[in-house]
């Protein structure tokens, strides 16, 4: 297997200005992501997991270079995404491509199958149509779908059969991550383990690397190699998944996975209640953006954020990480 890595992120960081007042208005900074560091190798799954407004989309369109980070860089396959030119940058949005959570809003209702499918090959390729044609039903095979399902329209496919049409289409221009954001969380529980299959299978065979964004950490802990749990835009812990599995550090990814249903008892553990609401991200607390609803909260968590910093095989933002 290629040891190369796929995919660097140092420190990337999105901000927004938001306007407020009605007449005498000011602007505040959003920080939507607020420095995240990965690394991803060919046939590897990085997971991104937290609650909603966490920041994890945010990445996900500074993966797929639609936004650009109000600082900190990333490479593609050696090459700088930040600093490049238009044609380098057309080479990397061809290695990168996005598999979005909504199967029903994702595909254009008024396009047949085949033409959603050759639609990223007209634009990038100089192929003629019968190769393009040739190419969506291997795609379409590949992915489990007929031959027959080339001339059907959106509407009249399941959930789950939509979401094959959009995987296909993102592996039409042979990728080398796959950017999955919530590709599951809109499907039927049911269907989910088919999506979940097709992924894994697809990534064994195509040697796939996976930026996997989920809230679910039943499906995280299936499909992923290493796991970055967020927090109001910045990191909390991250590292690889069995370390984050089997011994979370931080108060938050405990409360989390506390959270996660299990079928057997003994697999249960103690529940923890989280306290409070999730502080603006417009404003949020001093110290460590977690204090106020953490049982282990201490006046340095106050005053000081903590930084990430390395214990116990993983990275973690915590002050009293060494407690747990």
């Amino acid at each position: 297997m290629n040891d190369t890595t796929i995919i660097t992120a140092r420190d990337l960081k999105k901000y927004y200005t938001i306007k407020e007042g009605m007449f005498f208005k000011r602007s505040i900074t959003l920080k939507a992501l607020d420095g995240a560091s990965f690394s991803i190798k060919p046939g590897k799954t990085f997971s991104v997991v937290g609650e909603s407004g966490c920041g994890k989309s945010t990445l996900a369109r500074l993966i797929t270079m639609i936004e650009r980070p109000t600082s900190g860089d990333f490479e593609v396959d050696g090459i700088n995404a930040v600093t490049s030119g238009p044609a380098a940058m057309k080479t990397m949005r061809e290695k990168v491509q996005i598999v979005f959570q909504d199967p029903y809003g994702s595909l254009n209702p008024r396009k047949k199958v085949g033409a959603i499918l050759e639609e990223p090959l007209l634009i990038n390729t100089n192929l003629s149509p019968s190769q393009r044609r040739e190419k969506a039903l291997a795609m379409m095979e590949k992915v489990g779908l007929s031959k027959e399902q080339y001339t059907r329209y959106p509407h009249m496919f399941s959930g789950g059969q939509r979401q094959r049409i959009a995987v296909a289409r993102a592996l039409m221009l042979n990728p080398a991550l796959v950017v999955a954001d919530e590709p599951v969380s809109a499907l039927d529980v049911s269907v989910q383990a088919q999506a979940l299959n097709l992924l894994m299978d697809l990534q064994e065979e195509m040697n796939l690397a996976y930026l996997f964004i989920s809230h679910d950490l039943s499906v995280v802990r299936l499909i992923s190699d290493d796991v970055m749990v967020m927090y109001l835009g910045r990191p909390v812990e991250q590292g690889e998944k069995h370390v984050i599995f089997e011994n979370p550090l931080h108060p938050y990814t405990r409360a989390l996975l506390a959270a996660t249903p299990h079928v057997d008892r003994k697999a249960r553990k103690d529940r923890i209640i989280l306290t409070g609401e999730i502080p603006s991200p417009l404003n949020p607390p001093p110290g460590c953006t977690f204090h106020k609803r953490c049982v282990h909260m201490t006046d340095i968590c106050k005053e000081s954020a903590p930084e990430l910093r390395s214990v116990g095989k993983r990275l973690v933002s915590c002050h009293h990480a060494e407690k747990f």
